[in-house]
């Protein structure tokens, strides 16, 4: 029996070439932002240019692609582009579970696509949520309480400084510098503020004042089979990118990765220093890869996955969330630069992700496994 969240959907007819959708939402910074959306809504979507990379890797292999926004017209665009499979990284238009819209909706045409399903997609958006999973099962996260009001008592284990920042958002939105309170006044403040603003509950943890990295997964247990490079996987199917540093020391707000040091090229002044692979020692090193395969399996993710750690003020690591739509822009989204870090050609990256998604809809063949090798009794 395969792992849950791996159980496979009808399969399609096998053939060498396919015509694949690029699913996205597009961000179009030339067009003002309705009335009534926070100050970097829209942040997590994509440049066109990211599609562009994508498409571009994907037809190096032979593969037409199609770019499909992913609005209120993709089940129309869906019927007359007729994919073979879809390469979504669509961010989804709004409410709490905004990330599986697109999953959902390919799940109910059967249409095959690459990345986690739609219960994934959902849970993982929510920040709060994942870390309930992740302590019940004895991940380490930092004490954290949910405001849904913004005048609950403060639970007794949270002790200022405290961080807050919105329950279901990603690219650092609704996160700078006012984001650490340091007393029940700013906590106060700083709660109503992302509950009004953003719409949402407000999430409220012990703020790690220590170094802050990312780490990538990639695979799955059978996940040799299908790669057209099996040597990057270990025995158990995953590949754990080298871990990345984000050094915010001197970003445009120091010590914190926020929405406005995340929106800097890579190298421009006020940006983070990407430090790939960090200088950490090897138990270090082991930790963070581990938590972060542990992180992807507790939330059944599958094909690549990025997961956030931070240490506490005794160096102890702290799982802070998962990314189970990693960005895809090449020199620039922590996933590529730990796929560049380790000589993994960006094109390469994103074929491995496509036919990682495939080969659950049958779409690939699996290459016949070398036979054991002879042991003596």
């Amino acid at each position: 029996m395969l792992p849950r969240g791996e159980d496979k959907p009808p399969s399609r007819p096998m053939k060498r070439y396919w015509k694949i959708a690029v699913l996205a939402n597009i961000k179009d910074e030339s067009k003002p932002k309705p009335e009534g959306v926070p100050p970097d809504a829209f942040a997590d979507f994509d440049h066109i240019e990211t599609i562009d990379s994508i498409r571009a890797a994907l037809e190096t292999d032979g593969h037409q692609t199609v770019f499909l926004q992913a609005d209120a017209d993709l089940p129309y665009a869906l019927r007359d582009a007729k994919p073979d499979i879809c390469f979504n990284i669509a961010e989804g238009l709004g409410g709490d579970a905004r990330e599986a819209q697109v999953p959902a909706l390919l799940e109910m045409f059967q249409i095959p696509y690459t990345g986690s399903r739609v219960l994934t997609n959902g849970i993982s958006l929510d920040k709060t949520l994942t870390k309930r999973i992740w302590r019940d099962r004895r991940l380490p996260v930092a004490p954290f309480q949910e405001f849904t009001i913004g005048d609950e008592p403060l639970r007794p284990e949270l002790k200022f400084p405290l961080f807050v920042k919105p329950a279901r958002e990603g690219t650092g939105m609704g996160v700078d510098t006012k984001a650490v309170v340091k007393n029940e006044k700013e906590l106060r403040e700083r709660a109503m503020y992302i509950i009004n603003t953003y719409q949402q509950p407000a999430l409220v943890e012990t703020f790690l004042p220590g170094r802050e990295f990312t780490v990538g997964i990639m695979g799955r247990h059978d996940a040799k089979l299908y790669s057209r490079h099996p040597e990057w996987y270990e025995k158990d199917g995953f590949h754990r990118f080298p871990v990345l540093e984000l050094d915010s020391s001197r970003s445009v707000t120091p010590n914190i990765y926020s929405q406005a040091s995340k929106s800097k090229n890579v190298g421009e002044e006020g940006a983070p220093d990407y430090v790939c692979p960090a200088n950490i020692d090897p138990e270090l090193d082991r930790k963070l890869k581990h938590f972060a395969l542990r992180a992807h399996q507790l939330l059944y993710a599958l094909d690549v996955s990025r997961t956030d750690i931070r240490l506490d003020e005794e160096g102890n690591p702290r799982l802070i969330e998962i990314n189970t739509l990693p960005g895809l822009t090449p020199n620039y989204s922590d996933l590529c630069l730990q796929a560049k870090a380790e000589g993994i050609r960006y094109e390469d990256l994103i074929l491995d992700i496509l036919y990682l998604g495939a080969s659950r809809w049958g779409m690939v063949a699996p290459r016949e496994l070398p036979p054991p090798s002879s042991t003596k009794k």
